[in-house]
């Protein structure tokens, strides 16, 4: 059994964001009493209610409102359009939907396009006398995506054990990590990502203290390690470059003493950037591999990293295989596709065909890497089958991005890849071929991106557009990879899309 909120000594602060100090005391009445409003409403187990909140201690109130009484909950990013919105809706079945005052006017937007609207809530719309719900343990339905199609759900089927049952993430945390009651985390990210909503979800069954930030910002993050005490952190490698690149005075000032373990992943981290961080902050830098799915999960601490510049772990409460395209075990050293063996129960929402692609014959599972093993069972990842970008932490999806811009009527065809950023990670880049009277030039890049914003989030839109015949094969199909080959070398190539560089949300 674990901790959660109701478990917990009420005056204990759970979670920190700016000035708002939400007490497990609050944490536990607030979660209760809205999972009760949403039962009186009409839910009932196994229903899903979507969060439209920013990074706010209600974020975590309306999470554990469907933790604790058998519900799904699905994190909308902030940052998503109309479209993007009622398409999470719609495919998720939402049957409520928690919206923040700052988001209301794209949620209703999102919501006129649905044939079944979910019941909308604000912030405090929670009857305290609406009678009590079941303490069972709910989950999280997170949208995620490989290269084809619309982004998927993950959920794991429910137990419907009571609330304090599920311990697997807690108890690796704590092996790993060291995160317990005595931890103060802090968590940078949107806690609409899949990572850090999961890791503040499971400190809270600990004990321990979650400290968030509206938006990211370097400065202010070592700030708040040195003005909470933060012992703990979780980070994407863009945001290193951030940190990276702040003045003297705003990286030795603060005093990061209590700073004990610093997790990272969601990205590829240039090794230059990774030394200059342990350099900075001392062998504290823990890296994972893992994804929305949970199949699997590998580990490295930054001892074995410098042993092994490039690795991301060796595996833990799983087992890595390298497969083949054929599924036959590759030899060791030799790059193949990473498959996961041992947490089992992947299924994409509403997708056969894609949780079927996803798993070999046995039942191993893949989320579409490609890496290989060393002979001491240390991973290194050498590409995305899938052609998926990650770009600042974030997974974005070429194909969606393709469907937006071959709407525009001087798009021909379109290919969408990932080139290398320096500080990003990944940079998206579109190469266009204009329809038949068009001409690729600067005029037209500009008015692509002004059609592309509409309808998509700025971690999707592309950094650069190109324009050329886009080559195919002798069945028709767009040579995707031969495009992005030819275009790695300059990747600078290509007319600038954006003004500034893509931020962490």
């Amino acid at each position: 059994m674990t901790l959660h909120p109701g478990t917990v000594d009420p005056a204990r602060t759970a979670a920190i964001f700016g000035d708002d100090r939400l007490s497990y005391g609050a944490l536990d009445s607030q979660s209760r009493a809205l999972a009760a409003t949403l039962f009186a409403r009409g839910l009932a187990g196994g229903d899903t209610v979507a969060l439209l909140i920013g990074n706010r201690a209600e974020f975590l109130v309306a999470a554990w409102a469907a933790q604790r009484s058998g519900l799904y909950y699905l994190p909308l990013p902030t940052r998503s359009t109309t479209p993007e919105l009622a398409y999470l809706l719609a495919d998720s079945g939402a049957r409520a939907l928690i919206i923040d005052p700052a988001f209301a006017a794209a949620a209703y937007a999102a919501l006129t396009d649905l044939a079944a609207p979910p019941i909308v809530l604000g912030l405090i719309d929670w009857d305290t006398g609406a009678p009590e719900t079941a303490t069972v343990e709910g989950g999280d339905l997170c949208y995620t995506s490989g290269s084809t199609g619309r982004p998927k759900g993950v959920r794991r089927a429910l137990s419907g054990a009571p609330l304090g049952s599920d311990g697997r993430r807690v108890d690796r945390a704590r092996a790993l990590f060291g995160l317990g009651v005595d931890s103060i985390f802090l968590s940078p990210a949107p806690l609409y990502h899949a990572a850090p909503l999961r890791f503040a979800m499971n400190l809270l069954r600990t004990g321990g203290t979650v400290v968030g930030m509206p938006r990211f910002d370097a400065a202010e993050a070592l700030r708040l390690i040195a003005a909470e005490r933060v012992t703990h952190s979780q980070w994407v490698p863009t945001m290193f470059g951030r940190l990276l690149a702040l003045d003297h005075r705003d990286r030795t000032l603060p005093d990061l003493s209590s700073h004990r373990v610093a997790v990272h992943a969601g990205a590829p981290c240039p090794p230059a950037v990774k030394r200059a961080m342990i350099d900075w902050w001392g062998p504290i830098l823990h890296e994972y591999y893992s994804g929305t799915e949970s199949i699997g999960f590998t580990h490295a601490t930054a001892a074995e990293w410098l042993a092994r510049p490039g690795t991301v772990g060796r595996a833990y409460g799983s087992t890595v295989h390298i497969l083949d395209d054929a599924g036959r075990a590759v030899a060791t050293g030799d790059s193949g596709r990473v498959f996961f063996a041992g947490s089992g129960g992947l299924r994409y929402h509403g997708d056969a065909a894609k949780t079927a692609a996803a798993h070999d014959s046995v039942g191993r599972a893949t989320m579409g890497d490609l890496g290989y093993l060393d002979g001491d069972g240390y991973l290194y990842l050498t590409g995305r089958a899938g052609f998926t970008i990650i770009t600042g932490g974030v997974n974005v999806y070429p194909a969606e991005i393709e469907a937006v811009l071959a709407g525009h009527p001087a798009v021909g065809d379109v290919a969408v890849f990932g080139v290398p950023d320096g500080d990003l990670g990944e940079a998206v880049r579109a190469v266009v071929e204009p329809a038949t009277g068009h001409v690729g030039d600067a005029a037209l890049a500009a008015d692509l991106l002004a059609w592309a914003r509409t309808q998509l989030a700025g971690p999707k839109l592309p950094r650069r557009i190109a324009f050329a015949n886009l080559p195919r094969t002798a069945t028709g199909k767009l040579a995707r990879a031969e495009v992005r080959h030819a275009y790695l070398a300059g990747h600078d190539c290509g007319f600038a899309a954006t003004v500034a560089p893509a931020r962490p949300a």
